[in-house]
């Protein structure tokens, strides 16, 4: 079974890419107006890169972490791009926490739109549902920002972690809704940066009650239609047919590479603003002391954090990240976004490892986007 194999040191390329096969699903439809990566010419990536004082072999990384998918997109031309293992141009790979970047995107157009009137609203103003939870009266932007004050255990190698009993819920069935409606509350809100896909999950919910629709059907209309995605896309979703918000995206590496180019853009992509720009602004920007990347007595993680986007330095980079290694990273500096598709079986082997492996793959990543640095002129003064 699936989900019984995730996180226990199990191969799993051969499942990601058809995770929606197995479960039920709502299935986003390519745009009318597809606006495809122009192809510019191909770029050799680097043959090492450095991680921690060593060098590493970039071939040997990409196999050793099970990559499915490389695509390197800069100044919105595709330099590079390439399929290994059960990967593919239209292969539709499970994003993983990937698709909580989106959800993040949905959150800020709602906002522009007037369904939402601010992220300092509580969330229970608008999904009274959570009331009696750990989410009562928490700020939408505590939530965006993964400080909830939750209670929770994201440990993928605990089989009875909360995110694995959450993730059960597909296999099994039974509602996300009322699994998010179960936690309880264990710290100020906004005080602690702790990684929660719930918090993610319940933001689908706002998403559902202030605009009246489903996530699906939303994003069909303000965000995969406008940004011109070339692929059908799918949600797996739980019994009662709620998207499973915070992993359980589908789609094509191009298609994950126009997110990523739409935030680069501040928001604008083929000649529309789709997403606001203050909001790609404040989605990119950590903005309180429990937020700042670098190792902080204020968060569960050496990176830094915006709304459901990771900010892994001081620099302008940002990127969305998926367990098994699947990331979005974008580099406003270099003009470039990388999408990176993987199966890493080391995922859930241990927590550490995990961490390890995400920090080795931002090194990677900056090596790429490094190529397409711009030199700063040198100014002499006579």
């Amino acid at each position: 079974m699936f989900v019984s194999s995730l996180f226990t040191g199990a191969e799993q390329y051969k499942n990601l890419n058809r995770a929606y096969k197995i479960f039920p699903t709502s299935k986003l439809l390519a745009s009318n107006e597809p606006a495809p990566f122009a192809v510019a010419q191909s770029i050799d990536l680097p043959s090492k890169f450095s991680f921690r004082g060593s060098l590493v072999d970039v071939e040997e990384f990409l196999s050793r972490t099970g990559t499915s998918a490389l695509l390197i997109v800069n100044d919105g031309k595709i330099r590079y791009e390439n399929y290994w293992l059960t990967g593919g141009k239209d292969v539709k790979w499970i994003s993983m926490s990937v698709a909580k970047s989106f959800i993040s995107a949905l959150v800020g157009i709602a906002i522009e739109q007037g369904y939402i009137d601010s992220v300092n609203d509580s969330i229970t103003k608008y999904v009274p549902q959570l009331e009696n939870s750990a989410y009562e009266g928490v700020r939408i932007k505590d939530i965006l920002q993964m400080s909830s004050g939750a209670r929770w255990n994201e440990d993928y190698s605990d089989p009875d972690s909360d995110v694995m009993r959450s993730a059960k819920i597909l296999a099994i069935g039974g509602s996300l809704d009322d699994f998010s409606a179960s936690l309880t509350n264990e710290l100020k809100p906004g005080t602690f940066n702790r990684y929660n896909s719930t918090d993610t999950q319940v933001l689908g919910m706002l998403l559902r009650e202030a605009i009246g629709i489903s996530v699906t059907k939303y994003m069909q209309e303000v965000l995969w239609n406008p940004m011109g995605a070339e692929s059908n896309a799918y949600w797996l979703l739980d019994s009662e047919n709620m998207e499973m918000v915070y992993a359980g995206f589908n789609a094509t590496a191009r298609d994950y590479a126009k997110l990523g180019e739409l935030f680069r853009l501040k928001g604008k992509f083929n000649g529309k603003q789709i997403v606001p720009s203050n909001w790609v602004k404040s989605s990119t920007t950590p903005d309180a002391p429990h937020l700042m990347p670098g190792e902080n007595p204020l968060s569960d993680f050496p990176m830094g954090y915006g709304y459901q986007w990771w900010i892994p330095d001081d620099s302008d980079d940002f990127t969305a990240i998926g367990v098994y290694n699947q990331f979005i990273y974008v580099s406003p500096e270099n003009n470039t976004v990388v999408v990176k598709l993987s199966a890493n079986k080391i995922y859930g082997v241990s927590d550490e490892a995990s961490k390890l492996s995400e920090e080795e793959t931002v090194s990677f990543l900056k090596a790429v986007t490094g190529l397409f640095t711009v030199p700063k002129h040198s100014v002499t003064v006579e």
